[in-house]
């Protein structure tokens, strides 16, 4: 028992519905993990990515359902509340790209070896790895913020979580890069380049400030206010940068618009021209979908504290 009479453990964090999603979590993600390793297997950088992807949601699971069971979260200096939807955002956006991932490159229909027991346990890998989705879907269903209610969790609002998703779509955006896109041949490449990373460390900054709980003004501006200038600069840049990249990658005059038939498979870099174009797009849309939602918040400050879990 504590000082105040209750008890050490938090009941809230096994014997609610938001205790239950983390324990299903905790359960697909072991359970993923363990049929990997045993027999399903992954090779390349697609299965390394998602062994990563699940290593880490799970890790990072079991720190969040032990701070939140022992209630050791109320010794950092952080907003809990934020921290948590945004880990259950970005992991159901990990375990989304692995479910898909991981069976359009290591599931086949045919058994390839003596037996069918490693396309099986690869087939239940991938229905865990769905189920581990929903699960964190479910937490971040069950964290979001209603409407009609007071934003104290700016990332349990839509355009918190936009945030999120913006910022791994960027990621997305970064990889493609990386993988043969030939971005520095011109300068006007280099400038979306430049431009996504400016982005993506605005957006990065947001999810800071708001999960370490600074969110009572910046400067001069209030921090609702702040984060609608942000996400306006960033729509300007992204609308700059739709239009920049796929005249400097497809048009004949620089590129082609059509992918060579010599284009070696996994190594193209007009398939990663490609990428970049389509999700640059895609960024572009949730970037104004942000700015026209962020228009209707009022945010609480962080520092005032009312975690129902408590």
């Amino acid at each position: 028992m504590d000082s105040q009479g209750g008890p050490y453990l938090n009941k809230r964090a096994l014997c609610s519905p938001l205790g239950a999603a983390r324990l299903c979590q905790l359960a697909m993600g072991c359970a993923v993990i363990a049929m990997v390793i045993h027999n399903a297997g992954y090779s390349g950088s697609h299965g390394v990515f998602c062994m990563a992807a699940w290593c880490f949601c799970f890790a990072m699971t079991v720190v969040v359902f032990f701070l939140d069971a022992t209630r050791l979260y109320s010794c950092l200096p952080i907003s809990w509340d934020n921290l948590t939807v945004t880990c259950a955002a970005f992991a159901t956006l990990m375990y989304v790209t692995a479910s898909v991932v991981y069976p359009l490159f290591f599931v086949r229909s045919e058994c390839p070896y003596a037996g069918c027991d490693v396309r099986n346990f690869r087939i239940a890998v991938t229905v865990c790895s769905i189920l581990g989705a929903v699960a964190y879907g479910a937490e971040v269903a069950l964290c979001r913020a209603r409407p009609g209610q007071a934003v104290v969790g700016y990332m349990a609002t839509a355009s918190g979580l936009l945030k999120v998703v913006q910022g791994f779509v960027a990621c997305i955006i970064f990889g493609a890069l990386a993988n043969g896109s030939e971005y520095s041949l011109y300068a006007a490449t280099i400038f979306c380049v430049v431009v996504y990373a400016f982005c993506f460390a605005l957006t990065a900054l947001v999810v800071v400030m708001t999960v370490c709980g600074r969110t009572k003004a910046v400067r001069c501006l209030s921090f609702d206010r702040f984060v609608v200038v942000c996400t306006l600069l960033e729509v300007l840049l992204y609308l700059s940068v739709s239009v920049v990249w796929p005249v400097f990658c497809f048009d004949t005059k620089y590129g082609s618009p059509w992918r060579p038939s010599s284009c070696p498979q996994g190594r193209c870099p007009w398939d990663s021209k490609l990428v970049v174009a389509v999700f640059s797009f895609v960024n572009f849309g949730l970037y104004v979908a942000d700015l026209i939602y962020s228009q209707t918040i009022r945010f609480v400050s962080s520092r005032v504290r009312t975690n129902s879990r408590l």
